[in-house]
């Protein structure tokens, strides 16, 4: 009897795989035939991961698929991405990345473990939404110009809380101080909801973050919220003004969402996934959803999704220079 020498089989079944990639329709065929995995690269309750079992719940009722929500933050959102980043490009792993950590952290981290053009699939976009500033709803600051004075009247006594080095709220902030000519001093954290509890209880003075983070507790009456960065006001806080009208013209911070895989997954499998991800987004209960978070739903091609990376990499990357920020 003929007996396969050491090794041999999984050379085989690497080769398998491998011819199984590069023809792309056997795994698009009979996809998906198990759970597929969604990495949130940030803790429960906060914003990634609202917007992520929102249309991933959406997703496996229209198209009766299994996926299952693997949180794993960390580093700016970091460690979730290298996880997709490094696994089988079948399309059993998938990451909802965002702006931070796939447009702002090339430029910030000097060791960044993985590269969001070469080392990612982007498979599409899912949503955007603007940056707000809160205080606890105790706090004396009742508008955006009480935080500028007593900032400049007792500089880097003021803190404020993000979720992470380099996120967009992280540089946002960055961004405001100098606008305002005023310093405060940044108490990063993993993820929303030790930086909200600390906000509550007062051991933070404000806290920046997107909307759909901070919004039930905006609504609930625990946060005060002062501004918005975006250039108009969001639909579902109608009544918090813009940075533009708060005096800072012009400025303007907004994050977007978006659902990528490992590099080298098959074209046909992408566009199987971007379609049934799209025509969620693209049902009324799941825009409501949305817009109750203060997201606003964003679809089109991966394509698309690609090119926004590559761009935004670009100004961002600007914006981490000029700030003068930068993490190992």
């Amino acid at each position: 009897m003929r007996t396969s020498s050491p090794g041999s089989l999984p050379r085989r079944a690497a080769l398998g795989l491998a011819l199984v990639l590069a023809c792309g329709v056997s795994l698009a065929q009979g996809y998906p035939s198990r759970p597929i995995r969604l990495v949130v690269p940030f803790p429960p309750g906060g914003g990634t991961d609202i917007l992520a079992r929102e249309v991933a719940n959406k997703v496996a009722t229209s198209e009766g698929w299994t996926i299952v929500i693997d949180n794993k933050p960390g580093s700016g959102g970091n460690i979730g991405v290298d996880v997709a980043a490094k696994a089988s490009p079948d399309g059993y792993t998938l990451v909802l990345g965002q702006t931070s950590n796939l447009a702002i952290n090339p430029t910030l981290y000097s060791k960044l473990p993985y590269d969001p053009v070469k080392d990612l699939s982007a498979v599409g976009l899912v949503a955007s939404a603007p940056l707000v500033l809160v205080v606890a709803s105790t706090s004396p600051y009742k508008k955006l110009a009480d935080v500028v004075a007593a900032a400049k009247a007792k500089p880097t006594v003021l803190n404020y809380a993000s979720s992470g080095n380099g996120t967009v709220a992280h540089l946002a902030t960055e961004q405001f101080q100098k606008a305002a000519g005023v310093q405060f001093t940044h108490v990063p954290y993993k993820g929303a909801s030790q930086g909200l509890t600390d906000l509550v209880g007062g051991q933070i003075q404000m806290y920046m973050s997107s909307v759909p983070t901070l919004i039930a507790q905006i609504k609930s009456g625990q946060l005060r919220a002062l501004a918005v960065t975006s250039l108009q006001r969001n639909k579902d806080l109608p009544d918090v003004p813009t940075m533009a009208e708060s005096g800072y013209k012009e400025f303007e911070a907004i994050t977007w969402f978006g659902l990528a895989g490992p590099a080298g997954m098959p074209k046909d499998l992408v566009s199987k996934l971007n379609t049934a991800f799209d025509k969620a987004l693209a049902t009324v209960d799941v825009q409501k959803k949305f817009a109750a978070q203060g997201a606003e739903v964003m679809t089109g091609s991966p394509e698309k999704f690609a090119t926004l990376i590559r761009t935004d990499g670009v100004r961002w990357g600007a914006i981490v220079k000029a700030s003068g920020v930068k993490l190992d």
